[in-house]
């Protein structure tokens, strides 16, 4: 059974940062690419980030890139990502997800990829507020 665990989310002022964590279990981790999702209030799902199995190549999505850093241990079976320069836009449930849309910089694919994930774990919620 697959098992996606976040934590690492709560309230965050403007321009601050914080570390997001997944723990993995269920598949091969060190054989899959990882992602993050987010859901925001009104605006549904958004692919932010994406991670290759040895954690070589990463993939941002435009609303994070600059700000965000994803990362893993795979002897942990651990996902992470270290958003900075928070903004209000960036208030949201964050999702660690098995695999990646094929083409991230495709909206119709990365909404049909999303339709079709099928493990998700419960979030961690990330508000971001003075």
């Amino acid at each position: 059974e697959v098992q996606l665990v976040e934590s690492g989310g709560g309230l965050v002022q403007p321009g601050g940062s914080l570390n997001l964590s997944c723990l993995v279990s269920g598949f091969i981790f060190s054989t899959a690419w990882m992602s993050w999702v987010r859901r925001i209030p009104g605006k549904g799902l958004e692919w932010i980030s994406g991670i290759d199995a040895g954690g070589d190549n990463t993939i941002y999505a435009d609303s994070v890139k600059g700000r965000a850093t994803v990362s893993r241990d795979n002897t942990k079976n651990m996902l992470y990502l270290h958003l900075s320069s928070l903004k209000s836009e960036d208030t949201a449930l964050y999702y660690c997800v098995k695999d990646r849309p094929r083409w991230p910089d495709s909206p119709e694919v990365v909404a049909g990829w999303l339709e079709e994930v099928k493990n998700w774990g419960q979030g961690t919620q990330v508000t971001v507020s003075s």
